[in-house]
C-alpha cells in the first residue's frame, strides 16, 4: 500500500515518449530557427560575452525539461528528444558559422564601427541603440576617458565594445630598430 504512492502504476507513461519524435524534432526545429533568426535580426547586439545561441539553447531547454519534469504536457523522453534537438541546431549552426564564412555572415553579426577618429558615428550607435552615456561606460571600462581619444571603437558580435586608442602626441608605439654602422 505505501510502496504504490511512491511508484508509478505505468512506468510506459514515463519512459515510451507520447508524441511522434519527427513531430517533437520539427516543432523544435521550426522554434529554435524561428527564434535564431528574429533575435538575430531584430536585435543584433547581443549580451557582452554570450552569443545567442548559447542563450537560446539555454531558455529553450529550460522550458522543454520543465515540462518533461513536471510531467504536466509531455513524457521525459519528449523532453530529452526537443532537448536534443535544440542541442543539435545550436551546434550545427556554430559548425555552419566556423566552416563557411559566408553563412557566418548571416548567422553572426559583424563588427559596427562606432567611433572613428575621435568622431562618435551616431546614426551607427543609434541602429544599436546605443547612447552615449553607454558607450562612454565602456570606454572609461577599458581606460579610455574622451571620444577624441580614440581612433576607432567596434561593437563586437558579443556585444563588446573594442577600443583602438589614438597615438599620443610625440609618441610613438613603435620604435624601428635602428641598425647599427
Amino acid at each position: 500500500m505505501l510502496l504504490s504512492t511512491w511508484l508509478p502504476e505505468d512506468w510506459s507513461a514515463i519512459f515510451v515518449p507520447s508524441t511522434p519524435i519527427l513531430e517533437i524534432v520539427v516543432r523544435g526545429s521550426v522554434i529554435y530557427l524561428v527564434l535564431f533568426f528574429g533575435l538575430r535580426f531584430l536585435l543584433k547586439r547581443e549580451a557582452a560575452g554570450i552569443r545567442l545561441t548559447d542563450l537560446l539553447v539555454v531558455v529553450l531547454i529550460a522550458d522543454a525539461v520543465q515540462n518533461g519534469m513536471a510531467g504536466e504536457y509531455t513524457d521525459v523522453p519528449d523532453a530529452l528528444v526537443l532537448a536534443a534537438t535544440i542541442i543539435g541546431w545550436s551546434m550545427l549552426l556554430s559548425f555552419v558559422s566556423y566552416r563557411f564564412p559566408r553563412i557566418r555572415r548571416v548567422i553572426e553579426p559583424q563588427p559596427l564601427l562606432l567611433i572613428k577618429d575621435g568622431k562618435l558615428l551616431q546614426k551607427n550607435a543609434a541602429s544599436e541603440l546605443l547612447t552615449r552615456d553607454e558607450i562612454m561606460g565602456q570606454l572609461r571600462e577599458q581606460g579610455v576617458e574622451r571620444i577624441e581619444d580614440v581612433k576607432e571603437a567596434y561593437m563586437e558580435s558579443n556585444g563588446v565594445i573594442t577600443v583602438i586608442p589614438r597615438e599620443k602626441q610625440g609618441k610613438r608605439k613603435h620604435q624601428p630598430n635602428k641598425a647599427a654602422p
